[in-house]
């Protein structure tokens, strides 16, 4: 039987046919080459071959790979999810939120749960899409006149769905169910957390709901489990970086501060260090707003300011828990950033961040915030500074034209070879595949402590830097990404180049 590969097949409903069947039986019908086709994968094929065999008419057969027929799955879904709400437009949202409390702990797996009422199979369709999107964040928002499904994709949101306006409510309504939050309450800003079921593979989800001129406003925080944390290895930094980071987290107390905008990978860096330094006899305890990756090995501490638990209260008693190692979320002020250096100089190894640009403005922001130079050389061991690039998808990237305007302000060699992104079936048709952490390491010896005695401006350290220690700098390794054909020159300046 022949198998077709790479393909992205619309869907069709044989009037004949009852679709919902031929779909339970992994048998799907799309137009291919002006035929009625049926389709179906390897790992389907007995079923789909038996309901096939039943039927009067003899369609053409054909297998398609996985991953293009994963998506024609998807199409359908979405199809049946589509018909199903159309049917319920004229229904009072009443009624709906009634009828969803029978749903309520629902514990199946949600791409097993066929039997569920409507908006719950609109959710359950919603976050597998994310998950095969890979997708960190969903947001579902709320316009004048209708609703809109985005998601967030390596960094970049992209609309996934238009929704009616009555529809929207009813999801959000269910959203707040799962996450127990309350359902009546849509004046204040609510957070909550919620589990979903994906193929046996239990996933976290950080829920925030904000009301806003036309209604309630969804996002939702896809997270990772501590078992899907990468190695230090993994993370995509430079091999000099990565060696003398190991070096650094050998180290029994100093602060270790990775800094760079929202979204930039700060977190996942933290806790992979955490990993790293994870031993049996050691002691570790966390303090975060809020706790993104749950641990088994590790004490984690969710801040609480409405009850008085700050980052620098939970600070305070943390250094009465006989801590080797703590994680602080976010250095947030004077006190976090005093108690932080007072824990690092009393002999615990203290790991956190900051939002700074690059590795030498943090010690302008700490000298801002307080903490004194000499303090600053005798408690801080290194500052990494680091972005997330998106990466060219290497099937339908495409040689880019280098203007002499750009060559000249971004310092690119003449006649530089570089690429764009296009989109194809592989990409999602968004131009690139996945993301790429690159950094800037700053580690504090001899030569930047004496330095730091006689002047704190981040121009003369930065210089210093460059000329004397050879500094690998984020617009430098971006620049080393365009030109090996990595990434394209308009996500290379959005970075920073």
């Amino acid at each position: 039987m022949k198998e077709i590969h790479n393909f992205d097949l619309e869907v069709y409903e044989p009037k004949e046919l009852n679709t919902e069947l031929s779909v339970k039986n992994y048998l799907l019908f799309a137009i291919y080459n002006e035929d009625i086709t049926a389709f179906t994968m390897k790992r389907y094929l007995v079923e789909a071959s038996n309901y096939y065999n039943k039927l009067k008419n003899k369609y053409t057969f054909m297998l398609l790979d996985e991953e293009s027929y994963e998506r024609l799955y998807n199409k359908f879904l979405e199809l049946r999810t589509d018909k199903t709400i159309e049917t319920m437009q004229e229904d009072s949202p009443e009624e709906e939120d009634i009828s969803l409390v029978d749903f309520l702990r629902t514990s199946n797996d949600i791409l097993t749960s066929e039997e569920s009422a409507p908006i719950i199979k609109f959710v359950n369709a919603l976050f597998y899409q994310a998950i095969k999107k890979r997708a960190s964040d969903i947001h579902i928002e709320v316009h004048e006149n209708k609703g809109e499904v985005r998601f967030r994709i390596d960094g970049m949101l992209t609309k996934n769905a238009d929704l009616d306006k009555k529809i929207v409510n009813l999801i959000i309504s269910r959203i707040k169910v799962i996450s127990n939050l309350d359902i009546s309450e849509k004046r204040i800003p609510q957070d909550g957390r919620t589990q979903v079921k994906i193929s046996g593979e239990v996933l976290d989800v950080r829920v925030s709901v904000l009301p806003t001129f036309y209604g309630e406003r969804v996002v939702m925080r896809i997270l990772m489990q501590s078992s899907q944390i990468p190695h230090i290895n993994e993370l995509g930094f430079d091999k000099n970086i990565i060696s003398n980071i190991e070096k650094l987290l050998h180290a029994s107390h100093g602060i270790i501060l990775v800094t760079g905008p929202t979204g930039s990978g700060k977190t996942t860096s933290l806790h992979s260090f955490l990993r790293e330094v994870e031993e049996p006899y050691k002691n570790l305890i966390t303090v975060e707003d809020p706790v993104e990756y749950k641990s088994d090995n590790i004490a984690q501490i969710q801040v609480n300011e409405k009850v008085g638990l700050t980052f620098a209260s939970a600070l305070r008693s943390i250094l009465r828990q006989d801590p080797d190692v703590i994680m602080i979320g976010e250095i947030r002020d004077e006190e976090t950033a005093d108690i932080a250096v007072r824990a690092a100089l009393t002999g615990h190894l203290v790991f956190s961040t900051l939002h700074t640009n690059s590795a030498v403005a943090t010690l302008s922001r700490l000298i801002d915030m307080g903490v004194k130079p000499f303090l600053i050389s005798s408690s801080l061991l290194g500052i990494l500074a680091q972005r997330l690039v998106r990466i060219l998808c290497t099937k339908c990237k495409e040689e880019d034209v280098l203007a002499e305007g750009f060559q000249k302000d971004y310092n690119l060699p003449k006649g530089a070879q570089i690429y764009k992104a296009v989109g194809c079936s592989k990409c999602n048709y968004t131009g690139f595949i996945g993301r790429k952490s690159i950094g800037e390491l700053l580690v504090l010896d001899d030569s930047i402590r004496d330095l730091l005695k006689d002047t704190t401006d981040e121009h003369t350290i930065k210089n210093e830097l460059i000329n004397k220690k050879g500094f690998y700098t984020i617009s430098d390794q971006l620049s080393k990404l365009l030109l090996a054909g990595d990434t394209s020159l308009d996500e290379a300046v959005r970075i920073g180049l």
